[in-house]
């Protein structure tokens, strides 16, 4: 009996890899894919390789977009500066690890912060460790922005096209400050009770509107609960999202203005 050889399906296996390939073929055929992957991309081929067709694949890359089409060599030489900004990025990412984890065990109120960080030391696993780990992480972050921004001032760094970009730095250094300040109050003991009373006392000589912003980072006269609760509000959610936005504009521009500066 001859069988008809039209009627013999391919194994599963086979006809799932040509489902496969045929879907992988329809994605890449889609007008949503040919307007996120334009020719020269890794998933996308198109350009030959010269130097203007080389732009092009940075420029028409979603992927690629961020960085400059040419790097210069001395950007990517390992140097005495220890690359400063980049160990600031590392120790902005150690301190919101950190920071999530005491999160957990810890409550912005006078009533239970001084006894949730003398509880997080004693008796959570690691508690001690991680919190030291935060702040110490804050510490050395003041250390290396302020580094990072002395190496560009006398690098000549701020100097045309990066003017812009150093007043973004300038920014993010006010920030980093901030940050370590209002971090200061949250352990609740006498130090950080102390250093936060001076701290807005002087914000309170400022002219013109000095004791208007006093007032409003301690919520009333003097230090207290609303004090507390404000100052973990700007720690935790308002300084770092402020922060992430412009670490995002000053990665750009680092890229876009050719990469780290060297020799003008």
């Amino acid at each position: 009996m001859a069988i008809d050889t039209d009627d013999i399906k391919p194994p599963l296996k086979e006809r799932l890899s040509q489902q496969m390939s045929k879907l992988g073929s329809d994605m890449k055929g889609s007008q949503a894919w040919s307007s996120i992957f334009r020719p020269g991309s890794i998933f996308r081929k198109g350009y030959t390789d010269s130097p203007r067709n080389r732009s092009y694949v940075i420029m028409n890359s979603v992927m690629y977009h961020l960085h400059p089409v040419k790097v210069k060599r001395h950007a990517v030489k390992v140097s005495y500066t220890l690359c400063l900004g980049g160990l600031s990025f590392f120790l902005f990412i150690l301190l919101t690890v950190t920071g999530i984890f005491l999160m957990f065990f810890y409550r912005p109120t006078a009533a239970a912060a001084w006894d949730d960080i003398y509880t997080l030391q004693t008796s959570v696993t690691f508690g001690l460790l991680v919190r030291n780990m935060h702040r110490w992480a804050a510490h050395l972050m003041v250390l290396t922005v302020f580094l990072h921004m002395a190496r560009v001032f006398y690098h000549g760094a701020y100097k045309p096209p990066r003017e812009f970009n150093w007043v973004i730095g300038v920014i993010l250094l006010t920030l980093t400050l901030l940050l370590s300040f209002t971090g200061y109050l949250l352990p609740w003991d006498q130090l950080a009770l102390w250093a936060v009373t001076v701290g807005t006392n002087m914000m309170g000589y400022t002219p013109v509107f000095g004791d208007q912003v006093r007032f409003v980072l301690l919520g009333g006269v003097e230090i207290g609960t609303d004090t507390l609760l404000r100052w973990y509000v700007l720690h935790v959610l308002m300084l770092p999202f402020v922060a992430v936005i412009f670490m995002a504009i000053h990665f750009w521009r680092v890229r876009k203005d050719g990469g780290i500066s060297g020799p003008l």
